[in-house]
């Protein structure tokens, strides 16, 4: 049996070598504390980025987008490549809101165990005093 080694399309590694940059680009960035913004270091020519272009900003600015740059590229499906934003929603959102509400999830706190250990009366601690009287307490 021969190995079939899996090669990558040409848009795969255009993809990968996009992520990289993108990657040494906010790892190597120049943080300037004054203004409080975040410079590029260098050139960035996958990215479209020169040397001291404000990458990031606290007023006022529209920071760099993956996908867009993507596009520019000529990657037509760029979501495939590139997870959604956090706070649009990835897969911990989704388990947030739509597993969790399934009837199965459901089923177990609407349980007789479930009652049964939310109603237990357990002894209060320090007789219900609190820490700061449990320590004046001889």
């Amino acid at each position: 049996m021969e190995k079939v080694a899996r090669t990558q399309s040409g848009l795969e590694v255009l993809v990968d070598e996009c992520k990289e940059e993108w990657k040494m680009l906010w790892r190597e960035r120049i943080d300037d504390k004054v203004k409080a913004e975040g410079m590029a270091n260098r050139d960035f020519s996958m990215l479209f980025v020169e040397r001291g272009t404000v990458i990031i900003a606290t007023r006022a600015f529209r920071p760099l987008d993956l996908r867009e740059i993507l596009r520019c590229h000529g990657v037509g499906d760029a979501e495939r490549f590139v997870p959604p934003d956090p706070s649009v929603g990835g897969w911990g959102k989704f388990s947030r809101t739509v597993l969790n509400k399934q009837s199965r999830a459901r089923a177990w706190k609407d349980s007789e165990a479930a009652r049964r250990r939310g109603s237990e009366k357990l002894q209060r601690k320090k007789g219900g005093r609190g820490w700061l009287h449990y320590s004046m307490r001889k």
